[in-house]
């Protein structure tokens, strides 16, 4: 159940999104006072070229709970939620897309499951309303590269509809297209996530912000959020590894061709002799890049005092 003196913060990123942006926080209004929740709304207009503003600067003088963050320009997705953590008062924060897609009806079950000891309800579309070919196919085997490669296994990474407990929102820092990846993000700080089923409906205005080519963005930031989940504090670990596997293999061939020469053999000309010094010199040069790496995490940490833990409670007679 949900305490009535926390303070939910919704926030809802949108791009020309004149049509929907009046009809949905109606919707969600609704939900909220019906429910007798304690919210803010927080809209984050990310460079909209259409009346999405002035939409919303009128909604403003009727809507008490509503603050609006208007974008200098389309920074895209990630950075209008990173605007909207950054700006947010709750215990608690949902967010969820402005299309309409999302139902305003399943809030209150994502906020009474996470008070359920939880820091993370991701929402899954488990009959999503979207073009087969160009929207749910991609997707499917977008979502199981994902659970593959970071090992956290859930069906929808997606799905805009999530609720996050206060302090895992401000552990995590957003940057590039890595809202896909919240999820992990909040898995690499420790989070407790859980993932439930939830409505999901057609588009009703406008059409989709996405195209074909956010696969190609997909698979970079998969490559970025598999190397923070395994070597986010030990990057030498990561290229450390391949680095004196390379010099060690380097130093395998190059000891051949050494037992040749000097049983009289022409070396000067063996495709062996190019590929054992590109392995050496590549192997050097991860190495380097390993300690180099070691020392930027370091300061990373060291400027920022950011923790390498994260510490869910302490318990004790002597603890306040």
């Amino acid at each position: 159940m949900s305490d009535i003196n926390q303070l939910i913060s919704i926030i809802i990123p949108v791009y020309n999104e004149t049509e929907s942006i009046g009809f949905l926080l109606d919707e969600v209004i609704s939900v909220m006072k019906a429910h007798k929740l304690h919210f803010e709304l927080i809209v984050v207009n990310d460079g909209s070229k259409d009346n999405t503003l002035q939409v919303l600067k009128e909604l403003t003088i009727k809507i008490k709970e509503l603050v609006v963050i208007s974008l200098r320009k389309n920074y895209g997705q990630t950075a209008a939620m990173s605007a909207g953590f950054d700006n947010s008062k709750g215990d608690i924060v949902i967010t969820l897309d402005g299309d309409l897609q999302n139902d305003p009806k399943d809030i209150p079950k994502l906020i009474s499951e996470i008070n359920n000891d939880y820091d993370l309800i991701c929402g899954w579309r488990f009959d999503r309303k979207d073009k087969l070919i160009n929207r749910k196919i991609p997707s499917k085997i977008a979502n199981k590269l994902i659970a593959k490669v970071t090992g956290l296994k859930l069906h929808d990474y997606g799905c805009s509809l999530k609720a996050f407990k206060k302090e895992i929102v401000d552990d995590i820092k957003l940057y590039g297209e890595l809202h896909r990846f919240l999820p992990v993000l909040a898995n690499i700080e420790g989070a407790r996530i859980k993932e439930m089923k939830v409505n999901h409906r057609s588009r009703q205005y406008g059409s989709s912000k996405y195209g074909i080519d956010r696969t190609f963005r997909v698979l970079m930031d998969l490559l970025t959020v598999w190397f923070m989940t395994k070597f986010l504090t030990r990057p030498m670990y990561g290229f450390g590894f391949v680095g004196i596997l390379s010099i060690l293999i380097s130093l395998t061939m190059s000891s051949y061709l050494i037992v040749l020469k000097i049983m009289g053999e022409d070396i000067g000309n063996r495709p062996l002799l190019m590929f054992a010094l590109i392995l050496g010199i590549a192997g050097v040069q991860l190495f380097s890049f390993g300690l180099l790496s070691e020392l930027l995490i370091r300061t990373y940490h060291e400027s920022q005092s950011r923790p390498i833990y994260r510490i869910r409670s302490i318990s004790g007679t002597n603890q306040k």
